[in-house]
């Protein structure tokens, strides 16, 4: 930059729109010049690359010239710092010129704090005009000031401005929006952009720049609840640091935490910062990680909110979304939808109305025909296959707002409306201190002198095709033949009842192993040996079923038979079907399986019979029998 002896600290987010040709570029282009934010010797180095090839220079060429380098991070530093002004420094959230504007608008306006509206005096107020203001409003940007540009071609006429001021400013009212401010300029002459204008004598208001100066930087919303979504997590010996940043409110050391979806909770232990000092405290804005008293698992896209103020956490909410994919967003359609750093398939369960974004006027459909085309705004219901943790827009902003992918693309923004959504109490925040195991009368010792033998867990985990049902199946019954309590808790049976409403996430599928140890656990207090067949893949996970039971009654059965083996055999075609991109999430093939590091026993049955690894399990326990703390 030309001056950067004293860089002004402060800075403001802006974001400028505008319809096609109505002068973003050269507005741009102008204003780094006028405001002395150039790099050095750039301008003269354009116009003399115009006079070579003999043509007259163009502002908007300095606009395409530095967007080009921002692309390739030359010249323009990395924190985008596009212009300054005396007051303060300004950072361009999207460059105007993109082919998709509209689109990058959902991503980039979401962060902006306020906005220029550029209209051409020349053409007047036209349907992106209306379509760019209905989605500013939208997003929440109150602070904006609308350019009436190209006053040259409108010959500077005072009546022309005020035709358009007054159309425009009424067509906003009905949105309910009131702009701080209507300015009459002319971009390629620089007429009212850091200098008023000898041209229009008329116009006694401020500047764009002064107008500029005059918007409150907005600072971050720390008197909300904590909102902190987890971003990723990190693993340093033996901690495990969640980081992100906290979009409102704020948190310290010994504060407890709620994290949604999922509802577990733990204590902060520590806040850690990069390059920075170390504080016990944090507020909205910073980027943190924070390490917890308990290890529980959490992984990115939850959300981190203190117990008695948690999100809401639901599969429905009402939303208003402004289409700009090219296909129409569709009712039984499965899309992507993004909040926060949240990710989750959602469709569209009910329309209420469907909005002209640039007429405000509502769009008839035939019966059947549910959807929301390119440029409307759609009123209704969205479904998500797994509950997400969201606010309402109007009370917390970051996790409020959302973006709805189709395939790999944005397609969509909206905001989470009011309704009647069931939240979680305070109370509900805590479990009740007046929950007691209930002791009966027959003891366990009861029920293995009765059995012959005491209850156990033992856990077959492997790779699916390793061969874990199958030898889950044989082991009952060749223990029910020799007399023994036994009973097989099978992954795929689990998840017809008990876990139906879980995916393979590996959220999902930590909760999945959780229920089902649980499960055992009562299995083993009735003092059966309970046989379980699931592929667990997580390390985590199985020690966290270990410690539900007795030392001694968990044998841990890692069914060990390489990815290629598993794969030949491939029982049930999934192998396939994850090789052909069909299943997200596949053990082995597109997420990870954790061998057991000190299993009881190991199974390699890519060399053993089903006879001689089921034999292997009950020398096991039979060569154990006489210990009174686990076998039969």
């Amino acid at each position: 930059m030309s001056h950067t002896a004293s860089q002004p600290a402060e800075q403001l987010k802006i974001v400028i729109v505008g319809h096609v040709d109505h002068g973003k570029s050269t507005f741009v282009g102008r204003l780094f010049h006028d405001t002395g934010s150039l790099p050095e010797g750039k301008l003269e180095q354009l116009q003399r690359a115009a006079e070579r090839r003999g043509v007259p220079f163009e502002w908007a060429n300095l606009m395409d010239a530095l967007q080009s380098e921002r692309d390739q991070n030359i010249t323009i530093d990395t924190a985008q710092i596009w212009f300054q002004t005396r007051k303060r420094q300004y950072v361009i959230i999207d460059a105007p010129g993109h082919k998709e504007f509209l689109k990058n608008m959902v991503t980039g306006a979401a962060n902006a704090e306020a906005a220029l509206l550029l209209i051409d005096a020349h053409e007047g107020v036209q349907e992106n005009s209306r379509r760019h203001g209905y989605l500013l409003n939208l997003l929440g940007i109150r602070q904006v000031a609308v350019l009436v540009n190209k006053m040259d071609l409108a010959g500077y006429s005072r009546e022309r401005f005020e035709r358009i001021e007054a159309e425009y400013r009424a067509w906003l009212r009905t949105l309910g929006m009131e702009p701080r401010l209507f300015i009459p300029i002319a971009a390629r002459e620089g007429d009212n952009i850091a200098a008023r204008s000898p041209r229009m004598p008329w116009w006694n208001g401020p500047t764009v720049v002064e107008t500029l100066d005059d918007f409150a930087v907005s600072h971050p919303p720390q008197d909300k609840p904590l909102r902190f979504p987890i971003q990723d997590v990190y693993r340093f010996d033996e901690r495990r640091i969640l980081a992100g940043r906290i979009e409102s409110g704020s948190l310290k050391v010994g504060d407890r935490l709620l994290f949604s979806p999922g509802g577990k909770s733990s204590v902060v232990k520590t806040i850690e910062r990069w390059n920075a000092p170390s504080r016990e405290d944090a507020a909205a804005g910073e980027s943190i990680g924070v390490t917890l008293t308990e290890q529980i698992f959490v992984e990115r896209g939850a959300v981190a909110a203190i117990e008695s103020a948690p999100p809401l956490e639901l599969a429905r909410f009402r939303a208003r979304v402004f289409w700009l994919g090219r296909q129409p967003f569709r009712k039984g359609r499965a899309y992507k939808l993004k909040l926060a750093t949240q990710e989750a398939e959602c469709q569209i369960e009910s329309i209420q109305k469907v909005i002209d974004a640039s007429t405000l006027e509502s769009v008839p459909r035939e019966p059947g025909q549910e959807w929301v085309g390119r440029h409307e705004v759609g009123e209704l219901t969205l479904k998500t296959r797994r509950p997400v943790a969201f606010d309402v827009f109007n009370e917390i902003v970051p996790t409020g707002r959302f973006v709805i992918v189709d395939g790999f693309d944005v397609a969509g923004g909206g905001i989470v409306v009011e309704d009647n959504y069931p939240r979680r109490t305070t109370e509900g925040a805590h479990k009740s201190e007046n929950l007691f195991w209930s002791r009966g009368k027959v003891t366990a010792e009861h029920r293995a002198r009765l059995n012959g033998h005491p209850g156990c867990i033992v856990w077959l985990t492997g790779l699916s095709g390793a061969g874990k049902s199958t030898l889950a199946v044989e082991l009952e019954r060749e223990l029910f033949q020799a007399g023994k309590q036994a009973y097989v808790l099978d992954g795929d049976n689990v998840r017809h009842g008990l876990c139906s409403d879980l995916a393979f996430s590996p959220r999902d599928r930590q909760e999945n192993i959780r229920r089902v140890g649980e499960v055992a656990k009562l299995f083993v207090d009735a003092g059966l040996v309970v046989v379980t067949a699931f592929i667990s893949p997580y390390r985590a996970d199985r020690e966290f079923v270990r410690r539900l039971v007795p030392a001694g009654r968990f044998i841990e059965v890692f069914v060990n038979a390489p990815v290629e083996v598993c794969e030949k055999r491939d029982p049930k075609g999934l192998y396939a079907r994850a090789r052909a991109n069909e299943l997200r999430e596949f053990t082995g093939v597109s997420a990870p399986y954790e061998p057991p590091q000190t299993p009881e026993i190991e199974l390699r049955t890519d060399q053993l019979t089903v006879a001689e690894s089921v034999a292997r399990i009950l020398e096991h326990l039979h060569v154990r029998e006489a210990d009174a703390a686990i076998m039969i």
